[in-house]
């Protein structure tokens, strides 16, 4: 009988576990990295984790109108920071998961020499430019502020064309809809990507860090499962992940 009983315990478990799901806003240059990052999390646990993807400034707004989200991972460090300030985060979860970084993106069919930089955007031959909207998406502040060091960004102003988030601003060069990009390094390797196109990386030091960071939205009905994809995200084979998907480990 208690074997019985034991087995039955042991059924309920392992099927609460798999009717769990994790609701996730995710900045868009995350999109392939935690494709890989909930699989992986997903076959420890049993929990399945859906993701939504687009501009962190939107979703920092839409989480503060009470939109049913469990874990925020933003491209800035300023939205999550701002949530949990104002009490939209469970305390104490506020977790810098990695740092951004910036490059500078054109089809394979252009004959632009990215080996040169942003100083190559002054190129008469370039007529638009891909940029994250700088008003809200971190990267587009990235990319404006590479520019300004450079020395280059008054200059080149009027070719502009904005994304809505760094993945509406990675489409538009990968269709031809620009002639360069400043894209994330993310979405410059992705599988698809890689392949298209030829990138030089930003420098670093041209642009404040890219500071990334997750925290679990006070709403969450899934307090305990959002707690442990963050703690998943903590260990080593998931920082690995991230590195090799473009971005470096958070600064200490």
């Amino acid at each position: 009988m208690k074997l019985i009983v034991l087995a039955l315990l042991l059924v309920s478990a392992v099927t609460a576990a798999s009717a769990q799901q994790l609701t996730v806003a995710a900045a868009a240059d995350l999109q392939f990295a935690m494709k890989d990052l909930s699989a992986r999390f997903e076959k420890r646990t049993g929990i399945k984790v859906r993701t939504t993807y687009g501009s962190s400034g939107n979703f920092a707004t839409q989480i503060e109108s009470g939109a049913p989200f469990d874990i925020f991972f933003s491209a800035d460090l300023q939205y999550p920071e701002k949530l949990a300030k104002d009490g939209f985060a469970v305390p104490d979860t506020l977790y810098r998961y990695a740092i951004g970084r910036l490059v500078l993106w054109v089809p394979n069919g252009s004959k632009i020499d990215v080996d040169k930089g942003p100083a190559v955007l002054t190129d008469p031959n370039i007529h638009k430019i891909a940029i994250a909207n700088p008003q809200h998406a971190p990267y587009g502040r990235a990319a404006v502020a590479a520019l300004k060091s450079a020395g280059i960004y008054d200059k080149i102003e009027a070719k502009f064309v904005l994304g809505e988030g760094i993945s509406q601003t990675a489409q538009f060069v990968e269709s031809g809809n620009a002639d360069a990009g400043l894209i994330a390094l993310s979405l410059a390797i992705s599988p698809t990507m890689k392949t298209r196109g030829r990138y030089v990386e930003v420098p670093q030091k041209a642009y404040p860090p890219i500071e990334q960071a997750a925290i679990v939205v006070k709403a969450s009905k899934q307090g305990q499962a959002a707690a442990k994809f963050l703690a998943f995200l903590k260990t080593e084979e998931a920082r690995g992940v991230l590195r090799s998907f473009g971005f470096s480990d958070p600064q200490k």
